[in-house]
């Protein structure tokens, strides 16, 4: 009976990411790159909805890490950069994941992800593992060779340890501080997949937080418990959230903490996010390989120190996965099922739609002017096209929270109708109030 009730849950499961990645296709959260000319396998387009859904969730990781703090600064770093950077970090030794090819059907495949048996024959026969570097190796200007040799990143994290000590000096600051980047990543995946969980190309979000060496432990605990908390105040389900602390066998060569804040995705509980404590690795071989120091000089106790590291480390892309898996939704009204993504109005693509009742003249202007008024302080739709029901239904589905519904009476007492989308409860709010209602419900 149990081994029945887990596969039914598999089966859900694997329904409800199903249903999540035709609305993302269908509504304009995500398409497949390079889908007229067959594909391109793990790379994909964010639509106009995925396109805005991805900056809020990004915009609230910086609102929350950057602009809400006084001991964090940003950075946009270099995607291209030499070897010698990779060299000193270790990835070019280190960076690697054990490949094995299939003796039956040849496939490749990443050897501690496949459980012995290849998904694509069933086979158990593979080759010896053989390391596999992960990154991506490019030529930087018109002539080859090793002098031109340049890596897209695979972290954005060496570019703040690179500039510690021109962030140190321009910007006035003594650890505990940190430096905040978000941008484009590359790992060549043997065998990416779980649709936008694990591509080749995506976007990190990351904090290098510097810290005197003896308050690396004190502050490691402090960033997990932020950013664990980050994922609940903007909606992720207590359930669906766990840390997942590692044994110092498995930690990595330069880390001396390391938890995993995990999501239950449709397969199981995977890595959103890493905390790590990353001692003085990363600044201690930047300035042995580069010659210059990088350490702090405290001159109150008029000593010179090399500061400990701690990095919260998200995907944004895979962030904004689970949010959508975690706020999709069906409920059965009467026969009729409606689907509903219940995300946080500061995540929503969408946060307001403006519904003319009807396409006549006479409501245009005053919709128009209804819409203008919002636009100002919310992302906003405009949509006369359908019935209003079906209009309802479309907003649900794309995680819009209010619908705005300009009618005939709405000429004459100057209110509209303002729909909620989870109650789907409807309230008559006055037009001159409309934008500061709107701004409260946001801030509860």
């Amino acid at each position: 009976m149990d081994e029945l009730v887990e596969n039914l849950d598999a089966a859900k499961a694997q329904e409800k990411l199903e249903k999540v990645t035709s609305l993302c296709k269908r509504r304009g959260f995500i398409f497949p790159s390079a889908e007229i000319y067959g594909g391109f396998r793990s790379t994909y387009d964010y639509g106009p909805l995925g396109v805005q859904m991805l900056r809020n969730v990004k915009d609230q990781w910086w609102k929350t890490m950057v602009q809400f703090r006084d001991d964090v600064v940003g950075l946009d770093a270099a995607i291209l950069s030499p070897p010698a950077i990779w060299a000193a970090s270790g990835h070019l030794e280190t960076f690697t994941d054990p490949l094995v090819d299939c003796k039956k059907c040849q496939g490749r495949w990443r050897e501690d992800k496949i459980n012995g048996v290849c998904p694509t024959c069933g086979s158990t026969t593979f080759t010896e593992p053989r390391a596999f570097n992960l990154m991506f190796k490019t030529q930087a200007g018109p002539v080859e060779g090793d002098g031109a040799t340049a890596y897209l990143r695979p972290e954005t994290a060496q570019g703040m340890f690179t500039n510690f000590s021109n962030v140190l000096n321009t910007m006035r600051k003594k650890p505990p501080f940190g430096i905040a980047q978000i941008g484009k990543s590359f790992r060549n995946e043997i065998t990416p997949g779980n649709y936008v969980f694990r591509t080749r190309e995506f976007e990190q979000m990351e904090m290098e937080f510097f810290v005197p060496p003896e308050d690396a432990e004190t502050w490691y605990r402090y960033w997990v418990e932020e950013r664990f908390n980050w994922y609940l105040d903007l909606g992720i389900h207590p359930d669906h959230l766990r840390k997942n602390e590692a044994a110092p066998e498995d930690l990595a060569h330069y880390s001396r903490g390391t938890t995993d804040i995990e999501f239950l995705f449709p397969w199981g509980f995977d890595e959103l996010e890493g905390v790590a404590n990353r001692g003085d690795f990363d600044l201690s071989a930047h300035a042995a390989a580069s010659g210059e120091r990088l350490e702090y000089f405290d001159q109150g106790l008029n000593i010179r120190y090399t500061p400990f590291v701690i990095e919260p480390a998200a995907g944004a892309t895979r962030a904004m996965m689970a949010f959508l898996l975690d706020a999709y939704d069906e409920e059965d009204l009467d026969g009729d099922v409606r689907s509903v993504l219940r995300l946080d109005p500061r995540l929503a693509p969408v946060q307001v739609a403006v519904l003319p009742l009807s396409k006549k003249p006479e409501l245009e202007e005053p919709a128009r002017k209804v819409l203008r008024a919002l636009q100002s302080v919310f992302r906003c739709d405009f949509d006369t096209t359908q019935s209003i029901g079906k209009r309802y239904r479309r907003q649900d589905e794309i995680g819009t929270p209010w619908c705005v519904t300009v009618d005939f009476d709405s000429l004459d007492d100057h209110a509209v109708t303002v729909r909620d989308r989870d109650s789907m409860e409807q309230q008559r709010i006055a037009i001159d109030q409309l934008v500061a209602t709107l701004v409260a419900s946001v801030q509860r």
